[in-house]
C-alpha cells in the first residue's frame, strides 16, 4: 500500500503543471493603499518637538528689537553645506601648507623672527599680545569701508587669512611656554583647583563663542553680517566674549601660576576689554537707535542689568538656550578638553622642530 501511494503521488507530480505547486502570490497593493508616512510617525513628532531639531522662541520674542540668537531649524538646512565643506577645506589646506608645516610654511619663520628680536618668551608673548589686537580689531574697524568695495565675503577671507595665522601661532607658543618664568603656584596638582577651573572654563565657552551661530557666515558661504543679537547669553552680558575671556584666563591662570601665563592672560583680557568698547561703537554705527535700545537694557558686566532691573528674563528663558548651537559649543568644549594632551604634544613638536628656513613660495622671490 505504501508503494502504491508513492506511485500515485509521483504520477500526480508529473501530470500537474509545476506552476500549480508554487505558493500563492500576494496581491500587489497600490501606493495609494498605504497610510501616509510623510510626518515621519512617532519619531518625526519627537524630532519636531525637540528644541535641538528646531528652535522655539521664548515668550519675549514678539517684543524683540534685535535678533533672536542661536535660532536653528534642521529642515531649513538644505543647501550650502557642500560649499561650506569646500570653503573650510580650502582655507585649512592653504593654512596648513603656507603657515603650519615647517617645511613649506612660514609660521616657524615668523616665530623665529619674533624670538630674535624680543629676547625671551615673555617678550614674544608681549609682541603677540600687541600685534594680534592691531590686526584683528583693525581689520574689524576697516570692515565698513572695505566691504562696499570688495564685498562682505571676500573681506571675511582677508580677515581670516590675517587673524588665523597669528591666533594659531600665539596659541601654540602659549601652550609650549606656559610654565616659563617664575612659577608662583601650580594648581594643576590640586584636585579642587582643577575641578573649579574645569567648571569655569567649560562655562566660559558659552560666553566666548556666541558669534558662531551661523557657521555659513563664518566660512563666508553666506555674506557675513553685523548681527544685533538680543537673546540668550546677551541678556546676561552684552559682550559675552569679553566675559568669557576673563573666565577662561582666570581658570588657566589658577592652574599654572607662572609669570609667562600671567602676562599672556593679562594681554588677552586687555584686548577683549578694548574690543567691548570697540564693538559697541561698530554696533552703534551699524544699527543706530536699535542698538541704543538694546544697550539700555543690557550690561557689559555679567548679570548687572538683571540685578538692577533693566533686564527682565522671560519665564521661559530656558528656550533661548535649549538650541543646537549651544549644544554644539558644549560638545566642542568637551572635545577640546579631551584633546588637551594632543595639543600639548603638538606644541612640543613645533617647539622641538624649531626653525626650518623658508617655504613653498621662496622660488617666486628668488633672484
Amino acid at each position: 500500500m505504501r508503494a502504491l501511494a508513492l506511485c500515485v503521488a509521483f504520477s500526480h507530480a508529473l501530470i500537474v503543471p509545476h506552476r500549480a505547486l508554487r505558493p500563492p502570490q500576494l496581491k500587489r497593493r497600490a501606493v495609494e493603499d498605504f497610510a501616509d508616512t510623510e510626518s515621519g510617525g512617532p519619531l518625526g513628532v519627537f524630532l519636531r518637538r525637540n528644541p535641538l531639531y528646531k528652535s522655539y522662541p521664548s515668550s519675549a520674542a514678539p517684543s524683540l528689537v534685535g535678533e533672536d540668537a542661536a535660532v536653528f531649524d534642521y529642515e531649513a538646512q538644505t543647501e550650502g553645506w557642500g560649499d561650506f565643506a569646500v570653503s573650510v577645506g580650502s582655507i585649512l589646506g592653504a593654512f596648513a601648507l603656507l603657515w603650519v608645516s615647517p617645511a613649506t610654511g612660514y609660521g616657524d619663520d615668523f616665530v623665529a623672527f619674533l624670538e630674535a628680536r624680543c629676547g625671551d618668551s615673555h617678550g614674544v608673548t608681549l609682541a603677540f599680545g600687541l600685534l594680534f589686537p592691531v590686526v584683528h580689531s583693525g581689520l574689524a574697524a576697516l570692515r565698513p569701508l572695505a566691504e562696499p568695495v570688495v564685498g562682505a565675503r571676500f573681506w571675511r577671507w582677508v580677515f581670516a587669512s590675517c587673524s588665523l595665522p597669528l591666533a594659531y601661532s600665539w596659541i601654540v607658543y602659549f601652550i609650549a611656554h606656559a610654565h616659563d618664568g617664575v612659577v608662583l603656584w601650580d594648581g594643576s596638582r590640586d584636585p579642587v583647583v582643577h575641578g573649579l577651573a574645569w567648571c569655569v572654563n567649560f562655562a566660559s565657552f558659552f560666553f566666548l563663542y556666541p558669534t558662531v551661530f551661523n557657521l555659513k557666515e563664518v566660512a563666508a558661504v553666506e555674506a557675513p553680517k553685523v548681527h544685533l543679537w538680543e537673546t540668550g547669553i546677551i541678556r546676561i552680558t552684552r559682550h559675552p566674549q569679553a566675559a568669557g575671556q576673563v573666565m577662561w584666563s582666570a581658570a588657566h591662570l589658577a592652574m599654572v601660576g607662572s609669570t609667562f601665563n600671567a602676562l599672556t592672560m593679562a594681554l588677552l583680557v586687555a584686548h577683549h576689554v578694548f574690543a567691548a568698547e570697540h564693538g559697541d561703537a561698530r554696533l552703534a554705527a551699524a544699527h543706530g537707535d536699535r542698538f541704543e535700545a538694546i544697550k539700555a537694557k543690557t550690561s557689559v558686566v555679567p548679570f548687572a542689568a538683571i540685578l538692577d532691573g533693566r533686564q527682565e528674563l522671560p519665564a521661559d528663558y530656558w528656550k533661548e538656550f535649549a538650541r543646537a548651537p549651544y549644544a554644539l559649543i558644549a560638545a566642542g568644549t568637551l572635545g577640546a578638553y579631551a584633546a588637551h594632551p594632543y595639543m600639548q604634544a603638538g606644541a612640543a613638536l613645533v617647539k622641538n622642530t624649531g626653525l626650518v628656513p623658508g617655504g613653498i613660495l621662496d622660488p617666486l622671490f628668488a633672484p
